[in-house]
């Protein structure tokens, strides 16, 4: 630290404790303080992260003068060494701030500290594959797989719950070293870690504070995280299956980058300031993608971690996937839904591992499961509804509600919810004395199922088959069933489909955003598992099949990746728009989308659509958007200076920015609320041919005019950008009376077609 800084932070600190001297009045009374400090230290410490202004920056400064700054807010008493672990991280890239562990008391004291800006505790965040490359049109030997060097070159970071080094999945071989301007590193033993799995680190400073645990190697002890990260960028492993189904060669979407693992998670918690640390070593380390399955309901902007964070990422060109939520089928249900993040929310492939109910009547009803014993004989056996005793808890399988039931050699039937997970259900059926069991859907999941690795024999068929299921079970006295295995198929029509726990629109934080941005692949899906599912411990090859747009987000995050290596200048808001843009709208059998119901599903459950990694690697056009081009939206918000300063990481006066409407915000959706006449532009990047031109195509829903100009664009070189404007208004004539409705503006060229879609709230 150069002389007159250090003299600066002196003058600083001794400031800063005449402040708060003399707006405290405990302190004021020396002895008194000291005993309220005995006092508050048995008192509820909590961990806080605290907002406070930039620190004038120097050329000389270093990260030391950084935490000295953020030391200074910190109660004089906790700089002794007893207290020394009350500073829990100090933020370098991510936020200007730091997390901190104080009681109530001394964070009313900071709260009187010249450049503190804002503080609230810190929030619990939620975590949240064989043939999915193939659906997705990617290739070994052709296209846009092999052309995009499968992603070779680009770093992704994971941040979830770690990852087991020694699986195949994360093997170096054929890969070559990390780029030069790589700075992370891996706490395994050097062996552990290779130019596919280049660093891994572990974030657990606050549970070491709070609960007094050793610190942690980022070793996955959950499993999700070495899932998410081989789905990502898992290496090609032969012969792949789970418990003898989904047979193939397992694959992530990027098999040539490298990963950089950070585990913020212990079990199912990831405490925010772990996350955000997290966040700051990735950018700090040189990542070029983050992908990051977990999240917390909507909330403004500012006061959203992940989102503030994030910012700072793309500030440093890394492009952010994030998973949308497991929330669904509700509306307004999103986590994640910055509009500088790609949020990203779940559907169907066309595999499907099924097993099916047959019923004493004859009828049988499709379904699906992991676990296919050869040895369980497809024989009738008694049929029982679990919630035949009328307690609700008995009816979902809750643990121990069957034990006054007689379900001894019985198949079980049990309804799905009641926030009991699928596999604890057949738990207790198996405990009980249960020969097998049928889950059966809640009304909202409608025939989305799912394939579960489950402890006993079992089938998950839809809300309907439950009902039928039930009718016959009061049919009769003697209600029986038998489980069929069927093993994989392949071939669904109806594939991609929106799940039904995949969160929905509309944006709670911005409404004229529009999210979910994508749908990928997030419901049965194969990827690389720490642990033996059928107790084989010689096996270093494990796999398992999980669902949730956890799954579906890092899907996005390898695409990103292989557009990032296929388009290295291309900033992360036009990789971005090249996904959205490019998005399908039609499934396999080339119909509409459909929901958890079957019926077409809206925007709010599918964003853009499905993604298309092909197409996106050749978008024709882009709408690109430069960080500062977010303040005078964020402005626009009604955020506060110190607000949108918090985002941006310095300070703003919106009173000297052009703030515009969420409309105005150059993004590749729309979402409108109809009133008066509205008119946004937007400007696209020619990213195709240098001489191309493309005319607009329209599709407004009864009741709505959308009139674009001009109506046609003529690119004639490169990179040239050109702007229209788009006009939305009532037309007069009836409509459908819905609150919502949706359209779409498609720029088509003699080789591109870059879609827009459109969302509408009538007031």
């Amino acid at each position: 630290m150069n002389r007159g800084l250090r003299l600066k932070m002196a003058i600083f600190r001794f400031l800063a404790l005449v402040v708060f001297l003399y707006f405290s009045p405990v302190i004021s009374q020396g002895s008194q303080f000291s005993s309220s400090i005995e006092t508050t230290g048995k008192s509820k410490l909590q961990t806080y992260i605290v907002h406070v202004k930039q620190l004038e920056k120097s050329t000389t400064a270093q990260h030391e003068d950084l935490e000295s700054w953020h030391r200074s807010f910190l109660p004089f008493t906790t700089a002794t060494s007893e207290n020394h672990d009350r500073l829990v991280y100090s933020y370098k890239n991510v936020i200007n701030g730091f997390a901190a562990r104080l009681t109530e008391e001394e964070l009313r004291a900071m709260e009187n500290m010249d450049g503190f800006i804002s503080a609230r505790p810190e929030k619990m965040l939620r975590l949240q594959t064989t043939h999915s490359p193939n659906f997705l049109g990617l290739h070994k030997e052709m296209g846009f797989w092999k052309e995009s060097n499968f992603g070779k070159g680009v770093i992704i970071g994971v941040l979830d719950s770690g990852v087991l080094p020694s699986h195949p999945s994360f093997s170096g071989e054929g890969i070559p070293p990390p780029p030069a301007k790589w700075k992370g590193r891996c706490e395994f033993m050097a062996s552990e870690c290779n130019n596919k799995l280049i660093g891994a680190r572990s974030f657990n400073v606050t549970a070491k504070a709070t609960k007094g645990v050793m610190a942690e190697p980022p070793l996955d002890d959950d499993g999700h995280g070495t899932h998410t990260a081989s789905t990502a960028a898992g290496a090609f492993v032969k012969n792949a299956d789970v418990l003898g189904n989904a047979k193939g060669t397992a694959v992530g979407m990027a098999p040539y980058a490298h990963l950089a693992i950070y585990k913020v998670c212990f079990g199912q918690d990831c405490l925010e300031s772990d996350t955000i640390a997290g966040i700051d070593a990735a950018i700090e380390d040189g990542v070029d993608v983050l992908s990051i399955s977990l999240g917390d309901p909507a909330a403004p902007f500012f006061q959203d971690n992940i989102a503030v964070s994030s910012f700072a990422a793309i500030q440093k060109g890394i492009f952010v996937s994030c998973s949308a939520g497991n929330s669904g089928p509700f509306n307004t249900t999103l986590s994640n839904e910055a509009p500088w993040i790609l949020t990203v929310g779940a559907s169907s492939i066309d595999r499907s591992i099924k097993s099916a109910a047959e019923l004493g009547n004859g009828k049988q009803f499709d379904g699906e499961t992991v676990f296919q014993p050869s040895d369980f004989p497809a024989t009738q056996l008694p049929l029982i509804y679990a919630g035949i005793n009328g307690k609700p808890e008995s009816a979902v399988c809750a643990q121990g509600s069957l034990n006054n039931t007689d379900v001894k050699g019985k198949v079980v039937l049990c309804d799905r919810g009641g926030g009991i997970a699928r596999l604890d259900k057949g738990t207790e059926v198996k405990n009980a004395g249960g020969a097998a069991m049928i889950l059966a859907n809640q009304e909202t999941d409608g025939f989305s199922t799912l394939a579960d690795a489950h402890v006993l024999p079992a089938t998950h068929v839809s809300y309907a088959a439950g009902l039928e299921i039930k009718a016959y079970i009061n049919s009769t006295t003697t209600p029986t069933a038998a489980i069929l295995f069927k093993g994989t198929v392949i071939g669904d029509p109806l594939s991609p489909a929106i799940t039904s726990f995949s969160s929905r629109g509309p944006c709670f934080a911005s409404p004229g955003i529009l999210k979910p941005d994508i749908i990928g692949p997030g419901v049965s899906i194969l990827a690389a598992w720490p642990f033996s599912l059928d107790n084989t411990i010689n096996s270093k090859s494990t796999f398992n099949i999980m669902s949730g747009t956890s799954m579906s987000c890092p899907h996005l995050s390898g695409i990103a990746a292989l557009l990032k290596s296929s388009h290295p200048d291309w900033s992360p808001a036009a990789i971005k728009s090249a996904i959205m843009t490019t998005a399908d709208l039609l499934n396999v059998g080339g119909k509409p989308i459909v929901d958890e119901q079957l019926l077409p599903a809206d925007i709010f459950a599918t964003g853009a659509g499905h993604v298309n990694p092909t197409r996106a690697n050749d978008p024709g056009l882009v709408y690109d958007i430069q960080p500062n081009d977010y303040i005078p939206y964020l402005c626009g918000l009604g955020y506060t200076d110190s607000e949108v300063g918090i985002i941006a990481h310095r300070s703003i006066k919106c009173s000297e920015e052009s703030s515009i409407p969420e409309g105005q915000l150059n993004y590749p959706s729309f979402s409108v609320a109809l009133g008066p006449p509205q008119t946004f532009t937007r400007t696209v990047t020619n990213v195709g041919e240098a001489y191309s031109s493309y005319t607009v195509t329209v599709i407004a829903p009864q009741g709505v005019d959308v009139s674009v100009n001009p109506d046609k664009l003529h690119f004639s070189k490169m990179n040239q950008k050109l702007t229209y404007s788009v006009t939305f208004s009532h037309n007069g004539s009836s409509r459908k009376s819905s609150e919502f409705a949706q359209g779409y503006i498609k720029w088509v060229s003699a080789k591109h077609s870059v879609g827009s879609p459109i969302s509408f709230m009538f007031k």
